[in-house]
């Protein structure tokens, strides 16, 4: 059987914060409990171990390592306590896979309406992913995609079945 396009990997040990607040108002503070910069619109910034993207004028989503999780949701509340917002831990709602190798590029493609030629490498896209609702960026050799966890099944097996060669689209 010929070598797949790109390997498939579900990442786990991460802890995900969804925050909404008035950006232009509050986005000093998240900047400040995140450690991050506020990304612009359709970006996401990234240290290495943490990252936050933009997910919609209200919206930002912290990805960091699990053990920092508590105390990343304290510094936010703390830091948004006077603001309307609302900081809230969906860990457990999401399911994160990379996709990476020298074809990870036309696994995405085979799956999502991204024009990838087009999405810099502070990129984030919302999407979908076959059928489901997805998120995915640019990681070192590939990409990183997030979805829900109760697709975190079907996920897996479409972008399996994606880096199949011959399963539609040849490699670019």
């Amino acid at each position: 059987m010929a070598e797949a396009l790109a390997d498939i990997a579900r990442v786990t040990g991460l802890g995900m914060v969804t925050i909404r607040a008035d950006l232009d108002h509050a986005g000093d503070a998240i900047a400040e409990a995140a450690g991050l910069a506020i990304p612009g619109q359709t970006r996401i910034v990234t240290d290495g171990s943490r990252s936050l993207g933009w997910m919609s004028p209200d919206e930002l989503l912290l990805i960091l390592p699990a053990a920092e999780l508590a105390d990343a949701i304290a510094a936010l509340t703390d830091a948004l306590a006077s603001e309307h917002a609302l900081v809230v831990d969906v860990s457990d709602a999401r399911a994160v896979f990379d996709v990476t190798g020298p074809h990870a590029d036309d696994v995405i493609a085979k799956l999502m309406p991204v024009d990838l030629d087009d999405l810099p490498p502070d990129g984030l896209r919302r999407s979908r992913a076959a059928q489901t609702a997805a998120a995915l960026w640019r990681i070192p050799g590939g990409f990183r995609l997030i979805g829900f966890r109760s697709t975190a099944d079907y996920l897996r097996l479409i972008l399996e079945n994606a880096a199949i060669p011959g399963s539609g689209l040849a490699p670019r």
